[in-house]
């Protein structure tokens, strides 16, 4: 059985049962948003059903193991930091730019502010869990081609790996 991934563990089981939350509160919203009135604010809905498909993207991520996920975690989580930031400022700036609010608009004060404390403490389960994904992923790799350790703990034989 493969290991589960060291991200999922401890404070990253806490942030993927968030991320899930988030991702049906917004998918939710969207739907509803666009279905109803999309003809009201477009671009708001819009940018609801990307904060959901963002939100399900770095769920889906943190769960998974290996280094390639740990990237996509790293571009989805830094790319909501990035939006929670940028429509928050612009919805606080200028209200006539969202006529009606998304996830991250007042940097996500309908959600009392998790899409902006989020994605900090993403980026920082990730910064501390480098190593650990770099190592799982090298030791899959290995054991994936006979050099790592078996199932009973040692590799194969010499003879085994000379081809004899």
């Amino acid at each position: 059985m493969a290991n589960p991934s060291s991200r999922a563990s401890g404070l990253g089981r806490v942030l993927i049962a968030v991320y899930g939350i988030l991702a049906l509160a917004a998918t939710g919203r969207s739907v509803v948003q666009i279905i109803q009135k999309f003809d009201h604010a477009p671009f708001a809905y819009t940018l609801s059903a990307v904060s959901a498909v963002v939100y399900i993207v770095a769920m889906i991520a943190l769960i998974a193991p290996g280094r390639a996920w740990y990237r996509v975690a790293w571009v989805a989580i830094g790319f909501e930091m990035l939006g929670v930031l940028v429509v928050g400022t612009l919805s606080v700036v200028d209200t006539r730019l969202f006529p009606d609010d998304t996830v991250w608009s007042g940097y996500g004060a309908g959600y009392f502010w998790v899409p902006l404390v989020l994605p900090i403490a993403g980026l920082w389960w990730l910064a501390t869990h480098r190593r650990r994904a770099t190592a799982a992923s090298e030791g899959a790799a290995a054991a994936s081609r006979g050099l790592g350790p078996t199932a009973e703990g040692a590799g194969p034989a010499p003879a085994e790996r000379a081809g004899e």
